[in-house]
């Protein structure tokens, strides 16, 4: 779980993984470059969590995420890994369905549903478990215009439509994608050259795909809901856009 300098979006996030259906998962907080308030965040819940809370950090040498989440990943004691940011709340069954939809040779593209400003600030404010929240509830943030949408909560069975278009790199984030350890390290991981803003999640699942790793949808499954953020700084977007461009056009020349 990716974080930087949010500690109370942070804090409600380990919230949610602390009310999960299913036990028996470690959590690693991929920190690139908080202050110590993160650290004494996660320092003073690590005793009352019923899993194991790690703590990787690296210096703040600006956005750094492909880098941090490699770190992240070589102390990962499970097979699995399931990617997550530290303002994306999970609901209750987020680990039990990605569970569900793990498959050897294949990656999970999860999705997200949008907090409006208002709601978001009433959240971090209040720290609302939004995971306790009742159908009427969500649909009543919905006609407020409080979420983008509603369908992602609900849950579809498994099917061959999950697989439908294994071969889509676009739209896959890690602020909810899950993949095999063994996979993500055969191909040496997330591109560190991504700096800034942008695509080092789009790059790295072409080069699963190029692998042989397929996607499968986790949609109607596994959504997060997105806590609003003020928009990134994209001044790196174009070097990074052109290094997914670079990283297609060689798999598509490997075709």
């Amino acid at each position: 779980m990716t974080t930087y300098n949010r500690p109370d979006a942070l804090k409600l996030v380990l919230q949610g993984l602390a009310a999960q259906t299913q036990p028996n998962f470690e959590v690693i907080v991929a920190d690139d470059g908080s202050t110590e308030d993160t650290a004494h965040l996660i320092k003073s819940l690590q005793p009352l969590l019923p899993y194991s809370l790690q703590h990787v950090w690296q210096a703040d040498n600006g956005f750094r995420a492909a880098k941090i989440r490699n770190l992240a990943t070589t102390v990962a004691n499970g097979d699995y890994l399931i990617f997550l940011d530290g303002d994306c709340l999970p609901t209750i069954h987020f680990i039990a369905h990605h569970t569900q939809l793990a498959e050897t040779g294949w990656w999970v593209a999860g999705n997200r549903i949008l907090l409006s400003p208002t709601l978001t600030t009433q959240v971090l404010q209040q720290q609302l478990p939004l995971w306790t929240w009742t159908t009427k509830q969500w649909l009543l943030a919905y006609l407020r215009r409080d979420l983008n949408r509603l369908l992602p909560l609900l849950k579809l069975p498994e099917g061959i439509w999950r697989k439908r278009h294994a071969q889509h790199w676009q739209g896959a984030k890690t602020c909810n994608l899950a993949v095999w350890k063994a996979d993500i390290l055969k191909i040496n991981g997330f591109d560190e050259r991504f700096e800034g803003w942008g695509h080092e999640d789009a790059e790295m699942v072409v080069r699963l795909l190029r692998n042989g790793i397929k996607r499968k949808e986790g949609r109607f499954a596994v959504p997060v809901l997105h806590l609003w953020h003020p928009p990134a700084d994209r001044s790196r977007e174009p070097a990074n856009r052109q290094r997914l461009q670079d990283s297609l056009t060689e798999s598509f020349s490997a075709d």
